[in-house]
């Protein structure tokens, strides 16, 4: 990955369908959650497909599929997959994983296979759609094995459009994504990377709170248009965070050129804009000296 020709690194979008055809979402909630953002067209892009796009764009992207077959009965995309599309595009995609914590010992043994043998660099967690708190013991194993391989450990926050519009969301429960129950784990798990996705609606203070306290922190900013980021996040992000947000677009439900070109009017200071676009993401990642 030649970090000197990409313009930046998309640290949040989504593997949603596989090259065998399974889907991480049934069909009711990817129709909500396609209506919830206001998507056109077919979203069902292959790895291939959006190794491709993010070439074309000279970006690289952070890739995942979400693990919540516990709760939701659908079988995900295959983290084993994910990994083999970003060894083949090493250029452009960067592997992450999901693993759902009810799954437990095998999970945990399956994390550490997954950096040691198929080079996965972090892995995603979504608390309301996998149904668990994120400081619950259950899911401490996994941690563990992230935190000593040096993983990161990615949590949705806040708001999800998956579920939206649904009767009873879908049995989706929106309290398992408060940003306060991943301080529980940065507080615990000191030398962990962590990111916390989106815009923390209605948790924004809570996020920018945690990550201004604990130094492994980190915020993307995925999932929102920037013309919609709350006054206090944008202050944050040209201040005491500006070294510790995160370009992410929520592909394919959120592009990075509609992203990106709502965040070209964003309020930001133009010695901020390369950290956000691409260096914060590169340090994290290691794939830059710090």
């Amino acid at each position: 990955m030649n970090l000197d020709e990409l313009t930046a690194i998309d640290v949040h979008t989504h593997a949603e369908v596989s090259s065998k055809g399974t889907a991480s979402l049934d069909e009711t909630l990817y129709a909500a959650s396609g209506a919830y953002f206001k998507v056109e067209g077919d979203r069902k892009s292959t790895l291939e497909e959006m190794a491709a796009y993010y070439r074309e764009r000279k970006m690289a992207a952070v890739v995942f599929t979400v693990d919540a077959e516990s709760a939701t009965g659908t079988e995900p995309v295959p983290n084993e997959e994910v990994a083999e599309a970003a060894a083949a595009n090493p250029d452009v995609l960067i592997p992450f994983a999901s693993l759902d914590p009810h799954r437990g010992r095998a999970a945990v043994a399956r994390a550490r296979r997954l950096v040691e043998e198929h080079g996965v660099r972090g892995f995603k967690f979504h608390p309301s759609i996998q149904a668990f708190f994120p400081n619950d013991r259950l899911a401490y194993g996994l941690y563990e094995v992230i935190e000593e391989t040096g993983a990161i450990a990615l949590f949705h926050t806040g708001q999800t459009g998956i579920g939206a519009g649904v009767p009873g969301g879908g049995g989706i429960r929106l309290k398992y994504s408060n940003p306060l129950y991943v301080d529980d784990v940065a507080a615990d798990f000191p030398h962990l990377k962590i990111i916390l996705a989106h815009p923390s609606f209605p948790w924004q203070d809570e996020a920018l709170a945690v990550a201004t306290h604990k130094p492994g922190v980190h915020i993307d900013l995925s999932g929102w248009s920037p013309k919609y980021f709350p006054p206090q996040l944008v202050k944050y992000a040209n201040s005491l965070l500006q070294d510790k947000i995160l370009f992410g677009s929520d592909y394919p439900v959120l592009t990075p050129d509609r992203w990106l070109a709502d965040f070209a009017r964003l309020e930001i200071k133009d010695e901020v804009r390369p950290k956000i676009l691409k260096e914060n993401a590169a340090r994290l990642l290691g794939l830059t000296r710090a």
